[in-house]
């Protein structure tokens, strides 16, 4: 069960990798916003080879030009679009790249997960064409354009369900895995300024979902939420052209999952 949270994801290629080392092997992939791209990775080839493939495929997020640095470019797109700073097309060319085609293709069952603008509510996606599903799932709003489908317009899956634990226990999951990046570690403060106002109403809407769902689990589930390894993150982060942090922030993931997991006694 992976979750959403941006660039942060890059903490969750650590955390795949502990588990495939420890020994879990998943049987079904559930995935919101960045959760849906390295969720439909991991479903694609859930083996540690799958996993380094997912993390050449973020070390290449600087190069890729998603997120380019250029004021008038971002601007330019602004004014011309007037919903979104930048294009969807750098995103699916990666996915394209690394990812099969379609749903079908996958080597495990994966679902991602939508907001649908018409319906007010999500949408999820479990066949069809595999890339068309996730930028849907990843079309962070003000960020890219919302996702086209048939005719009807999606934004991030985050704003339904942003860590949709409901999601596997709906489709029969008794032993659940966690896979997130770090922020529901972190409490939140009552706000002290009009943005920190606007960052912990985001925060109460994508977070009290998956609060919820945790604190009505049944009897005969287990969920482990693996630890990020992040000691404090940002509510938002946009420091997408940053490698070096992408690779420390893998190995910082990989480390604390690591020391979770060889703490389970049917893992150790």
């Amino acid at each position: 069960m992976l979750g959403g949270g941006g660039v942060l994801g890059a903490t969750q290629v650590g955390m795949l990798r502990a588990l495939l080392e420890s020994g879990v092997q998943p049987r079904l992939v559930v995935g919101t916003s960045v959760g849906a791209i390295n969720g439909a990775a991991i479903a694609a080839d859930p083996t540690a080879e799958g996993v380094e493939a997912l993390a050449e495929l973020w070390g290449s997020l600087a190069e890729s030009g998603m997120f380019t640095d250029n004021v008038l470019a971002r601007a330019g797109t602004l004014a011309k679009y007037r919903t979104h700073l930048y294009s969807a097309a750098p995103l699916r060319r990666l996915l394209s790249a690394h990812l099969p085609a379609t749903f079908e293709e996958l080597a495990l069952e994966f679902q991602c997960v939508a907001a649908s603008i018409e319906t007010a509510g999500a949408r999820w996606f479990s066949h069809g064409n595999l890339a068309d599903a996730i930028l849907a799932s990843a079309a962070v709003p003000g960020l890219l354009p919302p996702a086209v489908i048939d005719g009807e317009h999606f934004l991030d899956g985050g704003l339904v369900h942003s860590i949709p634990v409901g999601r596997a226990l709906a489709l029969g999951a008794t032993e659940i895995y966690v896979v997130h990046v770090g922020r529901i570690e972190q409490p939140l403060k009552p706000p002290r300024s009009l943005w920190d106002v606007c960052l912990t109403s985001f925060e109460l809407a994508r977070r009290h979902r998956f609060v919820e769902e945790m604190a009505n689990l049944p009897t005969q589930v287990r969920v482990h939420v693996l630890p990020s390894g992040e000691e404090k993150l940002p509510l938002i982060s946009m420091r997408y052209r940053n490698a070096r942090s992408v690779a420390s922030r893998i190995q910082r993931g990989y480390q604390a999952a690591t020391e979770y997991l060889s703490s389970l006694p049917e893992l150790a």
